[in-house]
């Protein structure tokens, strides 16, 4: 904002200076202008969301860092479904046992006594 201020009281100042200059001088002055103009470096266009008016938010100019910033949303975007992805699994696996638990022939109170445990405990060291 400050340059383009600037740029303005430059222009004013020009101008009122004008009406001084000799025509030969003008000429070589427009001549010199329009060469500056013409390798002027273009400014690249800037992306403009649409729906919003095109110069309220442009996205070139308010987010310098918008590349960084999607890279680290979608890195946060697949870690949650990573996380997801094994949830589902493990509850998956989850159900599976205890589908297995009450399907089979025992009934559940073996489950709560103490000397099924140690039975089971003993068995499994055997092998």
């Amino acid at each position: 904002m400050n340059e383009e201020r600037y740029a303005y009281r430059v222009r004013q100042a020009l101008n009122h200076g004008l009406k001084d200059i000799p025509p030969a001088t003008s000429r070589r002055l427009e001549a010199a202008r329009h060469l500056a103009l013409s390798k002027q470096k273009q400014l690249a266009p800037q992306m403009a969301l649409a729906g919003l008016g095109g110069s309220h938010f442009r996205i070139g100019s308010h987010i310098p860092y918008l590349k960084q910033i999607l890279a680290v949303l979608a890195l946060l975007l697949g870690m949650w479904i990573s996380f997801y992805w094994h949830s589902v699994q493990y509850v998956t696996a989850l159900e599976e046992v205890d589908s297995a638990l009450l399907t089979d022939d025992l009934p559940p109170d073996a489950f709560l006594d103490n000397d099924f445990f140690e039975w089971l405990l003993d068995d499994s060291s055997e092998e």
